[in-house]
């Protein structure tokens, strides 16, 4: 079809209309499983349709059943950001549509991504052996689709690393790798995301969750207990994934007392940064970061926080030779002239990527560091005022220190009526939240998501909170009052 059909202009006045208009959605959409379905044709069109047809299902079906992770009353999980740079960006990159899997098959996509990876290694403050481009390093960074994938990548790189020097010993030279595989163990904090778990499953490497201390952090002396425990179990330790900003609670696991036992014991170290790496832009708010250079690999999301869309993932490792010993294989149609370019087909599982460093690119130049720097001192300081507001009401309780664009709070009548405060605030529609547990204590997680949340924002919705509660206190109270009436009447 040609480009007359498409009426580009009308999607980009659409989208600018969503976006500013944002606030009036209901941020959670009143639908059940399978809504859609009769709502669509049981079969795809034969023929071509209006575009106008097309745009008016948009708003009557597909808006409908949309969480708005652009509104600033979304509050759930953490940020996932968007911004018309980042938005252009990919709209080009989408229309140049370059596979990116060797040096030859897109020279820009691959040479962009290695500068805008050091701009960002630098602009976060991470060390010199992370960059591409310095005459003392070794490694180098990628843009992946996911932190989960990466963390996937540094594991099998990690695994591959060991089976190898296992296999140049003596006693295991001519052993199968998938019996040495089965003595290898990874460790992560009782904290860490569900997607080290699914790498260990995907693997077969065992994985064992490490009791964080009060602050919720893994400690030095946790790991080295439970690596000479399991060095006595005949158990080989591979890896330790530590992370930086935890899903529940925002946690930070303690880099400087972690990354001296891997060194000395030998395993790799991968940091899960996935939200709290954008907080790096901020030279403040680098407290958490001291033990970085003990990592072998870091990742982190600029797709939550710094105004880059989905997907993309900033992962680097300090020896990339590590990553093409696991990945590489070379078919004959894949070879090019340029032998000593970068390839990162070998620095990951899949082959083909996008050029999802154009997005990237556009939006470090577009905001500039300044702006990108004011943009996450406003989250923090728009979840300061939210915390100041729960501390200030002594129905609340705050169970866990405050990081970041991060409050977790509960109703201190117990986890039923914290339950009962998310189910009516969820079921309104007028805000999104979710649930996380501090041991036996149910807590609801207030994370500052959108670009657009304002003061005046940031009180609407502590309005709403305090008011659903105090029904929720007052329906609990009437429930014992009843309860003790009956208890009253049958003695």
């Amino acid at each position: 079809m040609s480009a007359s059909a498409f009426r580009w202009k009308e999607m980009v006045d659409f989208i600018q209309q969503y976006l500013t208009q944002i606030r009036e959605r209901r941020v959670v959409p009143d639908v059940q499983p399978g809504f859609m379905r009769p709502l669509l044709p049981s079969s795809a069109p034969y023929e071509s349709e209006d575009w106008s047809s097309i745009m008016k299902d948009v708003e009557n079906i597909i808006l409908p059943g949309v969480v708005h992770w652009q509104s600033p009353h979304m509050h759930a999980y953490f940020p996932a950001l968007t911004s018309w740079p980042s938005l252009l960006g990919d709209m080009l990159a989408d229309a140049i549509n370059c596979l990116g899997f060797t040096w030859a098959s897109s020279p820009a996509c691959t040479e962009l991504e290695m500068c805008v990876l050091d701009w960002l290694c630098k602009a976060l403050g991470l060390p010199d052996h992370y960059l591409h481009h310095h005459p003392q390093s070794s490694g180098g960074g990628i843009l992946q689709s996911t932190v989960s994938e990466c963390t996937l990548v540094a594991l099998l790189a990690a695994r591959k690393d060991r089976i190898l020097q296992m296999k140049s010993e003596c006693t295991h030279a001519d052993t199968d790798e998938s019996v040495l595989n089965s003595r290898l163990i990874a460790y992560a904090s009782d904290q860490a995301h569900s997607s080290v778990e699914k790498a260990g499953l995907i693997t077969l490497v065992k994985i064992r969750f490490l009791e964080t201390d009060e602050a919720f952090s893994l400690r030095g002396e946790t790991l080295q207990h439970a690596i000479e425990e399991d060095r006595r179990r005949g158990f080989v330790p591979v890896m330790l994934c530590a992370t930086l900003g935890s899903t529940g609670v925002c946690s930070f696991d303690r880099l400087d007392e972690l990354g001296p036992v891997c060194e000395r014991e030998g395993l790799w170290l991968h940091v899960d940064a996935a939200y709290a790496g954008s907080a790096l832009l901020c030279p403040e708010l680098r407290y958490f970061l001291n033990g970085i250079e003990f990592a072998d690999s870091f990742v982190f999301n600029p797709s939550k926080w710094m105004m880059v869309h989905f997907d993309c993932t900033a992962f680097w490792v300090k020896n990339k030779m590590k990553l093409q010993q696991t990945f590489t294989v070379d078919p004959l149609y894949l070879r090019h002239e340029n032998s000593d370019a970068t390839d990162f087909m070998h620095w990951q599982i899949s082959l083909s990527r996008r050029f999802r460093s154009l997005k990237l690119w556009f939006v470090m130049r577009s905001f500039g560091l300044k702006n990108l720097q004011d943009h996450i001192r406003h989250s923090v300081e728009m979840a300061k005022l939210f915390e100041s507001l729960v501390r200030n009401d002594t129905n609340f309780q705050i169970p866990a220190q405050r990081h970041l664009g991060l409050v977790v709070f509960c109703l201190r009548a117990g986890n039923g009526a914290t339950q009962e405060l998310l189910r009516k605030l969820t079921k309104s529609g007028q805000m999104f939240l979710i649930p996380a547990a501090i041991g036996n204590k149910l807590i609801i997680r207030f994370a500052v998501t959108s670009q657009f949340t304002s003061a005046p924002d940031i009180q609407r919705d502590w309005s709403l909170i305090r008011q659903t509660a105090r029904e929720v206190l007052r329906s609990c109270a009437l429930t014992r009052h009843l309860m003790f009436i009956r208890v009253y009447f049958v003695l």
